[in-house]
């Protein structure tokens, strides 16, 4: 079994790989929040069946490949569910306001050199130090 930092470059080629991929492909940025909100407000009704193809992938890949190799994936999350909604509806606003998320701003802009991607990524990645700070030392998350 390769040590942890392995899986974690292939893992990273990998969505590089693919946000290539799609904008070569489609000539649009891959931002999985993009993405789902235009699937959610419909006004990705020409691109739907590919948006929902990307989406079933993000889902399905991590079962294959525990169902392929036998191994575990880790996962982190919390064992309290309104912790976790509320998290995502705030990922969710943010990104809304932000134009954007980790896949658009942060592997897409900054690999292409984007000034708001860069700073979008510095300001999303500076609030969740804050947020998992703050939850587990004041809320003892």
């Amino acid at each position: 079994m390769p040590a942890d930092w392995i899986w974690g470059i292939v893992g990273g080629g990998l969505i590089g790989l693919a946000g290539a991929v799609y904008l070569l492909g489609n000539g649009r940025i891959m931002g999985a929040s993009g993405i789902i909100g235009s699937l959610v407000d419909g006004s990705a009704r020409d691109a739907a069946l590919e948006r929902l193809c990307f989406l079933a992938g993000l889902v399905a890949v991590p079962a294959v490949l525990q169902w392929a190799g036998g191994a575990a994936v880790d996962t982190n999350i919390p064992g309290n569910w309104a912790i976790v909604i509320l998290a995502g509806l705030l990922v969710g606003i943010g990104t809304r306001i932000g134009s954007g998320c980790t896949s658009g701003h942060g592997i897409c802009g900054i690999s292409r050199l984007s000034r708001r991607g860069i700073v979008a990524t510095l300001v999303y990645m500076a609030a969740g130090a804050l947020a998992v700070t703050f939850g587990r030392t004041v809320l003892g998350i």
